[in-house]
């Protein structure tokens, strides 16, 4: 009887990780990239928590959760204008995540689909993100339309974290 117990002691933290190995993420798909799906939690306009797991969108700057741009001439929480148009495409949906590669914090960084719709290229094309090494297209067709923070007066997302440094991690 105690050897039995040492063993189910013994066995149970391999248990934990055969089982959370049969969930999707960390699964690698074809190609190579790790495939990461299910729930997401939206941080904000270009961040989300999926299994357990921060991902970073591919190619796409938002607004910081905190940022304002002026709009004619008055402030707009751009920032959480971009978190909340994120909320909205995902609408309590399975996120799909193809992993491309970590960023200097430990993100994963992902292209990421609800129902095939890709999250980057809609973030750009409504105008709550701009393009960053992708959707380039995307960007030009928003901006020609004035949508999104191409309505407004804004700081690119990058130079407004330069001045507006938060907490280390």
């Amino acid at each position: 009887m105690l050897g039995r117990m040492i063993r189910r002691a013994w066995l149970a933290p391999f248990a934990v990780l055969i089982v959370a190995g049969l969930g999707t993420a960390g699964w690698f798909a074809e190609g190579g990239a790790p495939q990461i799906t299910g729930y997401a939690w939206v941080i904000d306009g270009d961040s989300l928590k999926v299994a357990g797991t921060e991902i970073r969108i591919y190619g796409i700057d938002a607004p910081e959760y905190r940022q304002t741009c002026l709009r004619g001439g008055h402030p707009w929480a751009c920032g959480i204008d971009a978190t909340h148009a994120m909320r909205a495409m995902i609408r309590g949906r399975r996120v799909a995540c193809r992993a491309r590669e970590q960023d200097r914090y430990g993100r994963t960084v992902a292209v990421c689909t609800v129902g095939g719709v890709d999250l980057g290229a809609e973030m750009v094309k409504s105008g709550h993100a701009v393009a960053y090494g992708a959707y380039a297209a995307d960007e030009r067709e928003a901006r020609d339309a004035r949508r999104g923070i191409w309505s407004s007066s804004f700081e690119r997302p990058a130079a407004w974290r330069a001045k507006h440094p938060r907490n280390p991690r």
